[in-house]
């Protein structure tokens, strides 16, 4: 999770005229902030986000309601898509200056993930040695998955809690969320380490098994919040909700070299549900813009019951 301050400049200078331009997923924009005057390439939305809440009625656990046009994602459905993701991102690491083809990046990463390109590709400007590995998942990785009848229409999304190793070579759980459009692959979304030292949170199951809907206001304001606090010297938004005192978020703000700092217009699908004790987990990424990703914060959040502080479980920044 360092602050890479020493690709700042090069990520600035950055315009990704050679591919990774337009982000293929929805991106979601603060109510009452202004999107850059370039949006985003029509796609299909992927999972319900805050400014897109579910408005179906909550169906009974022995009741699902599959879309009609395609079958209900089951878990080891999903466990065998991550494993297939994972086989697909090796095999490209091995491909020469995989990075520089939009083709292979957009086969596995969507939204906020895109960033992945951008990092190799300032590597290459700079010198450096590619900074991706390839993954080797310790043990079978944990689904949390949303009932069939709270997939949107357009596709299907599930998160992933998963043990590798990190950029430093240590293993470590990781949160990642993948979303597939209708006849197409997953592909990641967002992604992030947990921090040394926490744990993700048991969901609260339905009587089959499923994650239960997060509340999507919520979500919204706590994004919100993540959004305000990095793009303002003021530390604390409107919204009612705080960083807590120990986040990896309120460490790293005073080594940011502002004059260099991109601001984040929004963020992307936000992906979450709510947890056993009563609380709400989020996952999703801040993004500085929906045409140029080249910086991007990606958070896995958790608000305790009935608290305002948010909880910081794992993020990864990325320029």
């Amino acid at each position: 999770m360092p602050v890479r301050r020493t690709l700042l400049i090069a990520a600035l200078a950055a315009s990704l005229a050679a591919g990774c331009a337009a982000v293929p997923g929805r991106i979601t924009w603060p109510s009452g902030d202004s999107a850059p005057s370039q949006a985003a390439s029509p796609a299909p939305s992927p999972p319900a986000t805050a400014s897109a809440p579910a408005t179906s009625p909550p169906l009974t656990p022995s009741t699902p309601a599959p879309s009609p046009t395609r079958p209900p994602l089951t878990a080891p459905e999903a466990a065998r898509a991550m494993r297939a993701w994972v086989s697909a991102y090796n095999a490209t690491l091995r491909k020469p200056r995989w990075w520089r083809q939009n083709t292979r990046l957009d086969a596995l990463f969507i939204e906020g993930a895109l960033h992945e390109g951008v990092l190799e590709r300032n590597h290459e400007e700079s010198g450096q040695k590619p900074g991706h590995k390839p993954i080797a998942l310790t043990g079978a990785p944990v689904i949390y998955l949303p009932r069939p009848d709270k997939q949107p229409p357009n596709g299907d999304w599930f998160v992933a809690r998963a043990t590798y190793k990190d950029t430093k070579g240590r293993a470590r759980p990781h949160v990642l969320a993948f979303f597939r459009s209708p006849g197409q692959a997953f592909r990641l979304a967002v992604a992030t380490p947990i921090h040394w030292g926490r744990r993700m949170p048991k969901p609260l199951l339905d009587a089959d098994g499923y994650v239960t809907d997060m509340d999507d206001d919520m979500a919204a304001a706590v994004a919100e919040e993540y959004r305000n606090f990095w793009n303002h010297e003021k530390k604390e938004g409107a919204s009612g909700y705080r960083l807590a005192k120990d986040s990896f978020s309120r460490k790293a703000f005073p080594a940011v070299y502002k004059g260099l700092y991109v601001r984040f217009a929004g963020h992307g699908s936000i992906f979450g549900f709510r947890t056993a004790d009563g609380g709400s987990f989020f996952l999703f990424a801040l993004i500085n813009s929906s045409q140029s990703v080249n910086q991007v914060l990606s958070e896995a959040l958790l608000v305790p019951k009935g608290g305002r502080t948010i909880e910081e479980l794992g993020a990864n920044w990325f320029s």
